[in-house]
């Protein structure tokens, strides 16, 4: 078994942060839904913005709103306004195609993904 990417909702913008809340990250459902991300699932996320990783566990938030909200101790690791990477794996014996995709500026779906080479890089 191998640990492989399931998962990428890339360049996604924090709109709200609480480190006051017992933890978690607060996911747009259509966001979620176009990665297969469960609620309560695992994910790692990473802060392009100023380099920091942690994880933690997805609560969806209102369809369509555009909401990525950090909650807990990781809203001490971004600011409102971060762009971030938020990334799940699967445990597998088999090669498997990752849903993958890419947001706009305010969190809304751009397109589909597809697995990128090597020197391949996306600045928006």
């Amino acid at each position: 078994m191998r640990f492989v990417l399931r998962s990428k909702i890339h360049r996604a913008f924090i709109t709200d942060n609480n480190p006051d809340y017992i933890g978690s990250i607060i996911i747009d459902r259509e966001l979620m839904d176009k990665v297969d991300l469960w609620e309560y699932e695992k994910v790692l996320v990473c802060d392009v913005t100023n380099g920091n990783r942690w994880e933690t566990y997805v609560l969806p938030g209102e369809r369509n709103s555009g909401t990525v909200s950090v909650q807990g101790a990781g809203a001490k690791l971004c600011q409102n306004g971060d762009c971030v990477i938020i990334l799940s794996f699967e445990a597998s014996s088999e090669p498997i195609e990752p849903k993958m995709i890419l947001v706009d500026g305010e969190n809304r779906f751009v397109e589909y993904l597809e697995g990128v080479g090597e020197g391949v890089s996306y600045a928006g």
